[in-house]
């Protein structure tokens, strides 16, 4: 029975996080947040789980490498310089980093690589996203990930073809769509756990992949089963295909 130590404890996931284990195999091995101590929590379990903010990810990296345990990262938000430190890190623990934990958005980003792969740059990409009004970081995590899936299908790098915030002002013209851009919007409104469309438009012709989140639960339940699978595993990076085998 594998002991699961929760950062961001809480917040909504590390709540969420708390009921899965509860009711499952694995115990909460504990659970912190700003101000507590993080390195403790590590040395009482066999993995730890982080839904905090990009501000605590140095220490949390620190905590999990001290106590020589695997890390799972759900955190959004982070910039190249965490994604460096993530990777200096897997050097030494195996860590897994990722936008979503949903079972469901990680076959979803699977299926989109492989639709912009076989359809081709003909066929423009938008990605459209919809959470609720609390969240503060646009586009999601998911989103992005998303995107990266749809950049990774083509070939290409996504920072450098993103699109998005058209029409910052009411009825100005921002100019044709860019050609190859993969394009994002972020809706914000009520109490929505998370909807994704991957709208794929060709001519005369739309393909739309799409996921909802009905319930925070699936992502606790997709974190959980990470960190289960992590531990034991090398040192490295992985992702959460890693988890499905894809």
């Amino acid at each position: 029975m594998a002991r699961i130590g929760i950062i961001g404890s809480a917040g909504r996931m590390g709540q969420a996080i708390a009921e899965v284990l509860r009711t499952g195999e694995h115990t909460v091995a504990g659970g912190v947040d700003a101000g507590d101590n993080v390195a403790n929590l590590a040395e009482q379990s066999d993995a730890l789980v982080d839904f905090s903010s990009p501000a605590a990810l140095e220490g949390n990296l620190h905590a999990a490498l001290g106590a020589g345990i695997p890390l799972v990262i759900g955190t959004t938000g982070l910039g190249e310089g965490h994604h460096t430190d993530i990777d200096n890190a897997a050097r030494v623990v195996p860590i897994l980093q990722t936008g979503n934990t949903s079972l469901g958005v990680t076959l979803l980003a699977h299926l989109v690589k492989e639709a912009a792969s076989r359809l081709g740059p003909d066929w423009d990409i938008e990605i459209v996203e919809m959470h609720h009004r609390l969240k503060v970081d646009a586009p999601s995590g998911t989103a992005l990930l998303l995107g990266e899936a749809a950049a990774e299908g083509r070939g290409i790098e996504l920072a450098s073809h993103i699109e998005s915030g058209r029409g910052h002002e009411f009825g100005g013209h921002t100019g044709a769509r860019a050609e190859g851009a993969i394009g994002f919007a972020a809706l914000r409104g009520g109490t929505v756990a998370g909807e994704h469309s991957v709208i794929l438009a060709g001519e005369q012709e739309r393909l739309t992949l799409s996921h909802s989140a009905e319930n925070r639960l699936i992502f606790a339940r997709g974190a959980v089963k990470a960190a289960q699978w992590l531990i034991g595993r090398p040192a490295g990076r992985y992702t959460m295909q890693d988890v499905l085998g894809l």
